[in-house]
């Protein structure tokens, strides 16, 4: 129960904060490359404006120089009549305005940029450093360039203006719009390249997945990247490796059972029928009878996870059926099972965890007051609880206790038996996806619990407990 409540706290706290990062290699690596294509092309955008500026700040600074120059000599060959009409038809034809500087002009900077300084060093260094340079006139907004018609006569100073398209540069819309479109393909081609890599990957996983549920996979292919291909060889070594271990662990297992409880099943009927007092004769039978016992649950712990696959199985009767030849034995089984609880389940393998429960319980309670078996669901799973009146198993002892081969020190260490019943329960909850919980019974006693997740809840138990090939070797 604790590990269950730390298990579903985690889960919760995972959902509460999940991760901004792909989970999947695919999604990581993509990102990955992604980052680094951005970042690389960020980086070679600044080196090309970094080298690329000078030389564009020094085509315009040489365009404006040569319009100053050709407005400057128009103006002294112009006759004083004809300068306003020589003023109107360039603010017609070529979009540039000139206008005599005064005191009193209010003018705007240009922005403090990288370009521009390159640019007005530029035309300063042609044009002279007495030349300005403005943003706004008045209220008129462009690229502002200050001249004198004479160098030397500051009071004979105009301003004239260009376009603010002939200085930016129209390449800009076009360059970025490339450079969109290179990184889309490398994006494109990125990902088909991570894809290409991880579907082995995927085929890897699902293969593994069959291994770890008991099946036999179909070979992987060993076709493709000399890398892959070494783990596709080695993982198809291995299943085959396992099926071929499973082979004969059951040859083994049947050859056990029939060794071992023929001659049990001889010497049986031997002190039965030899006139042994009856006294004599039922401790031996009960001695077998317990080493008979004894060696079925060395064989269910040796079979591993049954092949039966899970089928809608009404708990209740399940239960039922289980705990009726006990009754009929004269076992005082209260069973609360009012109404049909059905969930996906291997039917042999819970009847043989329920056996196993209700024969643990019994040894252990010794006669105290029977056994409580009920049939509910709690929280998205449905739910098998069998109470008894026995000492029970403190709270420290319960995760060792669903080790193979091990029991209790103390209250239950005179009691007869492998230590395998609640390693085999376990195990069978394992492959279901459930758990067993071992509480304290308030009053005294035990409540074992099989816990098996309903159908609404199957999906969400994957994620939190994966069952994988390690644990299924382990339980």
């Amino acid at each position: 129960m604790v590990r269950h409540k730390a298990a579903a706290a985690q889960g919760t706290a995972g959902e509460r904060r999940p991760s901004p990062r792909p989970r999947t290699l695919l999604g990581q690596t993509f990102l990955l490359i992604a980052l680094l294509l951005i970042l690389t092309l960020g980086i070679w955008s600044q080196i090309f404006r970094y080298f690329q500026e000078p030389a564009r700040a020094r085509d315009v600074a040489q365009m404006v120089v040569s319009v100053v120059n050709l407005t400057r000599t128009a103006l002294i060959n112009a006759d004083l009549e004809r300068r306003m009409d020589l003023l109107i038809e360039l603010a017609a034809l070529e979009g540039i305005r000139i206008y005599p500087a005064e005191a009193s002009d209010e003018l705007m900077p240009l922005p403090d940029t990288r370009p521009m300084r390159l640019l007005t060093a530029d035309v300063r260094r042609q044009l002279g450093e007495h030349t300005r340079f403005a943003t706004r006139w008045k209220s008129l907004d462009g690229f502002w360039v200050s001249f004198r018609l004479d160098p030397d006569d500051a009071h004979d100073e105009y301003w004239v203006m260009l376009p603010p398209e002939r200085i930016d540069s129209p390449d800009n819309l076009n360059w970025l719009g490339w450079g969109s479109g290179a990184l889309l393909a490398a994006l494109v081609g990125a990902y088909l390249i991570v894809a290409h890599i991880s579907a082995p990957l995927r085929q890897l996983a699902g293969a593994a997945r069959l291994v770890g549920q008991g099946e036999r996979p179909p070979p992987l292919l060993d076709n493709g990247a000399e890398e892959i291909a070494v783990v596709a060889r080695a993982f198809n070594q291995m299943a085959g490796n396992l099926a071929r271990m499973d082979e004969d662990r059951a040859l083994i297992l049947a050859g056990v059972s029939h060794d071992l409880r023929t001659p049990l099943a001889r010497l049986r009927l031997g002190i039965e029928m030899s006139g042994a007092p009856e006294s004599e004769v039922s401790a031996m039978v009960t001695d077998i009878e317990e080493m008979d016992r004894i060696i079925g649950q060395f064989l269910d712990f040796g079979r591993g996870d049954p092949q039966e696959s899970p089928h809608p199985t009404d708990l209740a009767q399940l239960a039922r059926e289980v705990s009726e030849p006990y009754r009929l034995r004269g076992v005082n089984i209260r069973l609360d099972a009012p109404e049909p609880v059905i969930a996906p389940a291997r039917a042999l393998s819970i009847r043989r965890a329920l056996a196993n429960l209700i024969d643990n319980a019994l040894r252990y309670a010794e006669g105290n007051t029977g056994l409580d078996l009920k049939v509910d669901r709690a929280d998205g799973f449905a739910c098998i609880e069998l109470a008894d009146r026995g000492p029970g198993i403190p709270e420290h002892e319960v995760e060792r206790l669903r080790q193979p081969f091990t029991r209790l020190e103390q209250a239950r260490s005179n009691t007869k038996g492998a230590g395998l019943g609640l390693a085999i329960v376990d195990r069978v909850m394992r492959a279901h996806r459930g758990r067993l919980d071992l509480l304290a019974r308030p009053g005294g006693g035990l409540r074992a619990v099989l816990c098996l997740p309903l159908p609404e809840s199957v999906g969400e138990h994957d994620r939190m407990h994966p069952v994988t090939n390690g644990d299924r070797q382990k339980s």
